[in-house]
């Protein structure tokens, strides 16, 4: 049997319609849908049917509707147990769990197909009759466009962009604010060859958010708009298996001999700087690449040394989420072994240096390692040895990379370059941007650079001269942006980081001094500069780049859309802003992190603890810890170099923090004493509260309540706004739980959840919610509870958070055990458990395991 609430009421069994039809036999059924598999008293039924009556009804009569509905639908459906009433159906038996867990699977096509309206359109079409069904119908259309929105996306990345029109136009313009629909809309239209319609529907927004309101569309849709206006051919690229590799090599020439020997089981590509090993690993994985459909990993162990952090980056890629990823090397690289086992994929780690930063990372898939060394101390790897080019090869390429004709002034150059491969691609470059110039022209001048060819038969020395005549030809702009990117160390960034040094960022490319990297998650096109490049560029003066850009970063991730990054008091904020947000700052984070060591390399210490602190809470909850641990080092490191007593404090709270994140409680506590004691010095009030209720926290969680509790009770006394008292008042809440204080704990949490979810940080709001639901069991307050619980996965379901989820999960099935049903809580609780070990939260393991009995 079959109950269907999205939409009309219906009940259908098999081909046949049970749905009643006397006003009051619906009602009933409609409270007992809405109140699915939870024990129902007389009174809590008459109180549900007469809402607004004093109770005047009696329980015969309620009994009576029971009764009829139950031979109207089966007396099975609705069992009896002490006094109560309970509809015994299925998740499966019901559409609007099914739409929530097919939506969670990502099966949107089906879930879709559910959908007929809203929740009771018919018995409640106002959705005023029952609080149940405005909260509900709430949650279930913002589930609905979420699907909606992912489905497109499945079928744009499909190719499908050109049967998308009509219904793209159609939801566009019926959801104006839902500017993820404008954008596939854009890029259907730009797909289909319709790029100025893709525009003018960019324009229609703009003016119609400009009238009255004065604001511009989002900034994704301002990055796509500026896409579509320089019609970037990435666009045109669908989603698929990671596929990280670096652009193959234009123009590979030669190597035919080892091509085959590269992509066969685990190889080592060893030879000199320049000599053409990352060439030739990248154009064989491209080659390759129909061999590993389930994606290719690729590393630059230069820019990222530390395995453990390749490996978080590998797991991430694999779909691991953050919670799940292990803070140990051993637990990183046994959990990454085990992910791709039963996978076909393909490893390319370039540019190693010894085998401790290799060995982590090998698994049972391919993996292809390129070094200068050929790292002795991998016994079971087959070494392929790069030299320079052939004669015939090296004029091959100059042939290729120049576009001119082979001759003996070009076989003259390619001798002069000694058949190094990167000084030959450097040299093609220069004479196919430079038609006007004749080949002998370009010989003369690397001959006027004598010292310099020494150095290119060498390696640094030559690549360097060679760049120089690269940027030499440059438009000053580009020059100036070369400049900029030179003060970087990360290994890529995105295109709006060129612009701001200046632009010009496919003219580098054209020069052979910049190379596309890829489209990261946030549609944001990458460049990297090879790390020879960036060495000549910082041999040029850039006054004010770093200071320049850190004063755009600032303003981003100040402005970000995701609450946590700031700790100032925020604003209500989508579910979908938030992912979104988060989407900015996950393809950023790398590109963030290494900019706090630029700014300390720099001398420039305010920006670098500015930085650090604002992507802490971000670092955070996302359990970046490796990454949050290196800027808390380099900031605190810049505080007290430029003696900032208040940065060096807040950089130790934040220290604090990260301690807490570990629970590390003793080192928490030291780090937070010691910016108690400067807050306090210097008289900064809201610091000091702020600082105090963290320390609340370590003294709960050492077991020292009444001391929490005084520390908290005066924070929240000098809280200056909803977010600060919010705080505190969740971790008060768990002092008095802890104290069997469960009237006064559950005051506070219901306020704190009040507060969080009027400021939209929907990440503390679920956690508080779960608290809540806590304390309510112990009351024995189980309907509010459950609603706690509900609330709270439903918002862990938008966010697409599993491990999140999965605690809402152990709530509700804590809710059902306290109710009675048993066989639903270890239904749910072993759902629970699943997600748990998957993810390796032992601690959610061991709390779910007496549950599932």
């Amino acid at each position: 049997m079959e109950f269907r609430i999205m939409g009309p009421l219906e009940v259908r069994d098999g081909d046949g319609d049970r749905t009643p039809s006397a006003p009051k036999h619906r009602d009933l059924l409609a409270m007992f849908v809405l109140n699915a598999r939870r024990p129902l008293t007389v009174g809590r039924l008459r109180h549900l049917l007469w809402p607004r009556e004093g109770g005047d009804r009696s329980d015969s009569l309620v009994r009576g509707y029971v009764g009829q509905l139950r031979q109207l639908i089966g007396k099975d459906v609705i069992t009896t147990v002490s006094g109560t009433y309970t509809l015994a159906i299925g998740e499966e038996q019901l559409d609007v769990d099914r739409f929530r867990s097919l939506v969670e699977r990502g099966s949107y096509e089906e879930a879709l197909a559910l959908w007929r309206g809203p929740a009771l359109e018919d018995l409640d079409p106002d959705g005023e009759r029952w609080v149940e069904t405005r909260r509900l119908r709430e949650e279930l259309e913002e589930l609905r466009l979420l699907a909606l929105e992912r489905r497109v996306q499945l079928d744009l990345d499909a190719g499908r962009h050109r049967e998308l029109l009509s219904e793209l136009r159609r939801l566009a313009g019926q959801y104006p604010l839902w500017q993820r629909f404008r954008g596939q809309y854009m890029l259907a239209l730009y797909r289909s060859g319709r790029r100025v319609e893709a525009l003018d529907a960019y324009a229609a927004l703009r003016e119609a958010l400009d009238d009255g309101h004065a604001i511009e569309p989002d900034s994704d849709l301002q990055l796509l708009y500026h896409r579509l206006l320089h019609d970037d051919v990435s666009l045109h690229v669908s989603a698929g298996p990671p596929v990280l590799l670096p652009h193959d090599i234009a123009g590979f020439t030669g190597r035919a001999d080892l091509l085959d020997l590269v992509v066969d089981g685990q190889v080592v590509v060893h030879g000199q700087a320049g000599a053409g090993k990352s060439a030739l690993a990248v154009h064989a994985a491209w080659r390759e690449r129909e061999r590993f459909p389930d994606g290719i990993l690729y590393a630059d162990l230069r820019e990222t040394t530390a395995p453990a952090a390749v490996l978080e980056d590998f797991l991430r890629w694999l779909g691991c989420p953050a919670q799940a990823v292990p803070a140990s090397l051993d637990g990183r690289e046994r959990l990454f072994r085990t992910y791709a086992a039963n996978r076909r994929l393909l490893v390319l780690l370039d540019n190693a240096s010894s085998e401790s930063q290799v060995r982590p990372l090998l698994t049972s898939c391919a993996t292809v390692v390129t070094s200068r060394s050929s790292l002795g101390g991998l016994p079971d790897a087959t070494r392929v040895s790069v030299g320079v080019l052939g004669e015939d090869d090296a004029l091959d390429l100059l042939v290729r990379t120049s576009g001119r004709a082979a001759d003996e002034a070009l076989r003259r150059l390619a001798r002069f370059c000694g058949g190094l491969p990167i000084a030959l691609r450097i040299a093609g470059s220069r004479l196919a941007a430079r038609p006007g110039w004749t080949v002998d022209y370009l010989v003369g001048l690397l001959e006027d650079e004598h010292e310099r060819l020494d150095g290119l038969r060498s390696g640094d020395q030559a690549v360097r001269s060679v760049l120089a005549i690269g940027y030499d030809g440059l438009p000053e702009p580009a020059k100036a942006t070369l400049r900029g990117l030179g003060a970087l160390s990360a290994p890529d960034f995105a295109d709006w980081v060129a612009e701001l040094f200046g632009g010009h960022a496919e003219a580098l490319v054209d020069a052979g001094l910049l190379e596309t990297h890829v489209v990261d998650v946030a549609g944001q096109v990458r460049y990297r500069l090879h790390d020879l490049t960036r060495l000549f560029a910082r041999e040029q003066p850039a006054p004010g780049a770093l200071g320049r850009l850190l004063d755009v970063v600032l303003a981003r991730v100040r402005s970000s859309r995701f609450s946590l990054v700031s700790g100032d008091p925020g604003t209500f904020v989508a579910t979908r802003d938030i992912r979104e947000s988060v989407e900015w700052l996950a393809a950023e984070r790398a590109f963030l992190v290494s900019l706090v060591s630029d700014l300390r390399q720099a001398g420039l210490d305010d920006g670098c603890r500015r930085l650090a602190h604002l992507l802490g809470p971000y670092l955070e909850r996302h359990r970046f810890l490796d990454d949050w641990r290196h800027v808390i080092e380099e900031a605190l490191a810049s505080a007290r170099r430029a003696g900032d007593a208040m940065g060096e404090a807040l950089i130790l709270r934040d220290q604090g923090d990260l301690h807490l994140a570990e629970q590390e409680w003793d080192l928490a506590h030291d780090r937070l004493r010691l910016a108690l004691g400067m807050f306090l010095g210097a008289g900064r009030t809201r610091d000091v509260n702020q600082t105090r209720r963290r320390l609340g926290r370590v003294h709960l969680e050492r077991g020292r309540l009444p001391e929490a509790e005084r520390a908290l009770l005066s924070c929240l006394k000098a809280a200056e706004n909803d977010r600060d008292a919010a705080d505190v008042l969740r971790v008060l809440g768990a002092v008095l739980h802890r104290a069997g204080r469960l009237d006064e704990a559950a005051e506070r949490l219901q306020t704190a959840a009040g507060h969080l979810a009027a400021l939209g940080d929907r990440y503390r709001q679920a956690d508080t919610l779960l608290d809540l639901s806590s304390v309510r069991l112990a009351q024995r307050a189980v309907p509010d509870a459950r609603t706690a619980a509900e609330t709270a996965r439903g918002i862990a379901i938008r966010l697409g958070d599993r491990l999140l989820d999965a605690y809402a999960l152990l709530a509700l099935a804590r809710v059902n055990q306290a109710e009675g049903a048993a066989e639903r809580a270890g239904e749910l609780a072993g759902a629970a458990l699943t997600v748990f070990e998957a993810l390796g939260d032992d601690q959610g393991r061991s709390q779910a395991l007496p549950l599932v009995g």
